[in-house]
C-alpha cells in the first residue's frame, strides 16, 4: 500500500534527509549488492522505475531480487537515484555515471521522466517536456546541479507548470536557475506566492496553442492538469494507474479537500482527448484513446457509486 503523507499547509515535513547509513538497511532485502535502508519513505518511485528488483515489504520498499543483468542494474540504479531521502545504496556503482546521464529518461518523443523526486513532495514524479517554443517543467524535481545542466544542453525551461501544492518541491530554484515562469491556480498560490502566472479560471481554457489547462479540484482545492497535443495528460494527483488493478485510479485514501467533487472534476475529463496519464504518484501509462476513455468511464462511474 502507497502510504501517502500530504505536504504543504497540511502536514509539511522539516529537517535534513537522513544521510545514507548501512547500518540502517532493512532485514527485509535479499542479500547482494542493492539495498534499501530505514529512510524509506514508502513513496512507490523505486517499484515504478524497478519492479522486477524493488517491491512493497510491510511500511517499506525493499529490494526483493537483486538484478540479473545489465538493464535490471541500470534500472535499479535509475530508483537509487531518483529515491527522494537516499534509502536506496548499492555496493557496486561501477555504473552510477551512465544512470545519472541518462535522465531525463524519454518516455515518448517529446516527454522525459525527471527522476530526481523530492522528499518535500513525497517522492513525486515530475516530467520534461521539450517544445519549439521553450520547454517545459511539470511540477518539479529536487534541485541537482548536474540534472540543471543537463535540461540546460537540452535547451532550458521556459514554463513550470505546477499542479497544486503538494508537488512544487524546487520549483522555485529551478525558476531563477532558468529564468523560468511558473504556473499555478490561485487556490494553490500558497506554496509559490511570487509564481509568474495564477490561473484563477475554474473551467478549461487553451494556455498557448496545443496546451490545454484544466481545473479539477477534488484532491486539493485548486488543483489542474495539463493536457498538451490532445495525447499527454499530465495529472498531478489526480489520476494515475493501478498497476495492481490495472485501471485508473484517483486514490481516494489520499484525497485531501473533496471526493465528491474529485468525481465531478473527473466526468469533465471524459470529453478530453489524451493517450497518456502522467500523474505526480501512481503509475504512468499510455493506451490507445478509446481504450483510455473507456478506462476513465469506468472510474467515474465507480466515483459517481461511491458519492451516492
Amino acid at each position: 500500500m502507497l502510504i501517502h503523507v500530504p505536504i504543504g499547509r497540511r502536514a509539511k515535513r522539516k529537517g535534513r534527509e537522513r544521510p545514507m547509513n548501512k547500518a540502517e538497511r532493512l532485514k527485509t532485502n535479499v542479500a547482494g549488492d542493492f539495498y534499501v535502508n530505514s529512510a524509506c519513505i514508502n513513496c512507490d518511485t523505486c517499484r515504478q522505475l524497478a519492479p522486477s528488483v524493488f517491491a512493497e515489504v510491510g511500511r517499506y520498499s525493499a529490494v526483493a531480487r537483486q538484478p540479473k543483468n545489465r538493464e535490471e542494474k541500470r534500472r535499479a540504479l535509475y530508483a537509487l537515484l531518483a529515491c527522494p531521502t537516499g534509502a536506496i545504496g548499492s555496493d557496486d556503482k561501477s555504473d552510477i555515471s551512465e544512470a545519472m546521464a541518462a535522465f531525463p529518461l524519454q518516455l515518448a518523443e517529446q516527454v522525459y521522466y525527471c527522476g530526481y523526486t523530492s522528499r518535500e513532495s513525497f517522492g513525486a514524479s515530475s516530467y520534461f517536456l521539450m517544445h519549439p517554443d521553450g520547454n517545459w517543467l511539470i511540477d518539479a524535481p529536487r534541485y541537482v546541479p548536474s540534472f540543471a545542466k543537463k535540461l540546460e544542453e537540452m535547451g532550458g525551461v521556459r514554463y513550470i507548470f505546477l499542479t497544486h501544492e503538494d508537488d512544487v518541491a524546487d520549483a522555485k530554484r529551478y525558476a531563477l536557475h532558468f529564468g523560468a515562469e511558473r504556473i499555478i491556480h490561485k487556490l494553490e498560490q500558497e506554496a509559490q506566492p511570487d509564481a509568474e502566472h495564477i490561473i484563477e479560471s475554474t473551467e478549461a481554457l487553451e494556455w498557448k496553442p496545443g496546451f490545454r489547462i484544466i481545473p479539477v479540484p477534488g484532491h486539493t482545492i485548486g488543483h489542474i492538469v495539463l493536457l498538451y497535443d490532445n495525447t499527454f495528460l499530465f495529472t498531478g494527483d489526480h489520476l494515475s494507474w493501478d498497476r495492481d488493478k490495472g485501471k485508473l485510479d484517483g486514490h481516494k485514501n489520499h484525497c485531501w479537500y473533496s471526493w465528491r467533487r474529485q468525481g465531478e472534476s473527473m466526468a469533465r475529463l471524459i470529453k478530453e482527448e489524451f493517450e497518456w496519464v502522467l500523474p505526480g504518484h501512481g503509475d504512468r501509462v499510455h493506451l490507445p484513446r478509446e481504450q483510455m476513455k473507456e478506462a476513465l468511464q469506468m472510474l467515474v462511474k465507480e466515483m459517481k457509486e461511491e458519492n451516492l
